[in-house]
């Protein structure tokens, strides 16, 4: 009688052709490697080899801390196309007194702020009236006016802020995030970016995984799509029942595997099992998270959606107002994936590249998103997360003290302007009602306690608990970092 395969590899499974069949190079690493090994482990104390099994243990959900996190989410709010820090968090009086006035060293024509700015909360940090709905909230917030970044390129910076890598291409700072803190939720993707239909400046490089593990890399969605299941495309097979997928599923899992060690672990096949194997648990959970119908209208009238508002005033003829809605509806989103385990969202919010029309530009853009985030920190605050959910938001680089090609009166704008700028942070473990570092007099250039995005990254890996310096992965025979070869943690602002 001739046994069948099943038959052996259920009663002699060292028999099965895996295991008695191997290439020369499995052959070298299971009797070269396995020796290499057992020598390993003669040198090393028995705590030390049990810490060697440990470690690799960790390594699946994620890397060993280095400090006690003080943030388990980031929510980082990218607004693209560079904010102007003058009209928004950084007061220049002594610009607005030389408004049209040469600048010094022949900059142009001072361009003083069209906007008030007030003291608001305990802390008196002044505010601009752009701001209505944040200035009630910056006792939550710590914010950042001395920002440098190195080039004032729309796509080169908003790479750098997203990547910390200005020229090759290196994994996104969401991906080292879930590369060290690993998952909370396998039903959902880790890292998450929310967008509207355009792709940003440098596309998809934002939220890339890069040399990462591909299970690392960013999901990107549209929200703009439409309802639920349109913004995430080809999520449902209606052709075949979940059962008939599982089974399907299960069949192309056993092959991948099956090849996946004739290669010798191949991680980008081992991304495209986990890929497979996430699509399908998206199926339920994802549909749910991002469906904001199920929240009270009270919560999507908090986050400014309210559908109409904008359309009704243009068609009375009037100028449409700040519309919240686009903003708010990414927002909710967000918090409800936070909620829901995601460790890293993404929100893209364009529109910020203000050359010419800045009062009548920074009204609106200002306005999109004062309600939206404002609510969010009040959301986050109200059911518990903040407290472990950073929030930051800024752009990728500041705006010119001067006008913008002497632009006048109302068609005045600002330019690119790498030297100065400003980022805010909430929740997750940073001081609340805080403001670090400073400007010179006219907003040219960070003059006080200078913070450089890589200064940036290196604070929000430590709040995340990891030593920046120490959170690595090895490509071509090198050890990289988010922070490249620079950064130093910004200790002050940690509550």
């Amino acid at each position: 009688m001739n046994p069948s395969p099943e038959f052996i590899a259920q009663h002699f499974p060292h028999l099965a052709p895996d295991n008695i069949i191997s290439t020369r190079r499995q052959f070298l690493q299971r009797t070269g490697m396995g020796l290499g090994m057992l020598g390993l482990a003669g040198l090393m104390k028995p705590s030390e080899a049990q810490g060697a099994g440990s470690l690799l243990a960790t390594a699946k959900g994620g890397q060993p801390l280095h400090f006690a996190p003080k943030a388990k989410h980031v929510i980082h709010i990218f607004l693209e196309g560079a904010p102007s820090h003058i009209d928004t968090w950084d007061h220049k009086p002594e610009l607005k007194r030389l408004d049209g006035k040469s600048l010094p060293g022949g900059d142009g024509l001072a361009f003083g702020s069209p906007f008030e700015f007030t003291k608001q909360g305990k802390s008196g940090i002044e505010v601009s009236e752009v701001f209505p709905h944040l200035g009630k909230m910056v006792d939550e917030m710590s914010v950042i006016r001395s920002m440098w970044t190195d080039i004032p390129a729309h796509e080169t910076a908003t790479v750098f802020m997203n990547t910390g890598s200005l020229r090759l291409p290196r994994p996104s700072m969401g991906s080292w995030a879930l590369y060290g803190l690993g998952t909370l939720n396998e039903n959902l993707p880790g890292f998450i970016s929310l967008r509207g239909a355009n792709l940003p400046n440098g596309g998809t490089a934002n939220w890339q995984s890069m040399f990462l593990p591909g299970r690392f890399q960013g999901t990107s969605v549209n929200t703009n799509a439409g309802d639920v299941n349109k913004i995430i495309e080809n999520l449902r097979n209606q052709y075949v029942t979940l059962p008939e997928q599982r089974k399907q599923l299960d069949l192309v899992k056993q092959l991948d595997e099956m090849h996946n060690r004739a290669l010798d672990r191949d991680s980008q096949l081992e991304a495209e099992i986990a890929s497979f194997e996430m699509a399908f648990k998206m199926q339920t959970e994802a549909t749910d998270a991002f469906d904001i119908s199920k929240e009270t209208p009270a919560t999507r009238e908090a986050y400014g959606i309210k559908a109409g508002a904008a359309l009704a005033g243009a068609r009375q003829g009037k100028k449409a107002p700040a519309n919240p809605a686009e903003a708010g509806k990414r927002l909710l989103i967000a918090r409800r994936l936070v909620e829901r385990g995601v460790r890293v969202v993404q929100v893209f919010i364009g529109g910020w590249d203000m050359h010419g029309n800045l009062k009548g530009s920074m009204e609106n853009r200002a306005g999109s998103i004062d309600q939206p985030i404002a609510a969010l920190l009040a959301d986050l605050k109200e059911r518990g997360l903040l407290d472990s959910t950073l929030v930051m938001w800024g752009g990728e680089f500041g705006r010119t003290p001067g006008r913008d090609r002497n632009g006048q009166g109302d068609t005045a704008g600002r330019d690119h302007n790498a030297r100065g700028f400003c980022a805010c942070l909430a929740g997750g473990g940073v001081k609340g009602g805080y403001v670090h570092g400073a400007t010179d007099d006219l907003g040219a250039a960070a003059a006080v306690d200078k913070v450089h995005v890589h200064d940036l990254h290196a604070t929000v890996m430590r709040l995340l608990g990891f030593d920046h310096e120490k959170l690595t992965f090895r490509y071509n025979g090198r050890d990289f970092r988010l922070t490249d070869v620079s950064g130093k943690v910004v200790s002050s602002i940690i509550a």
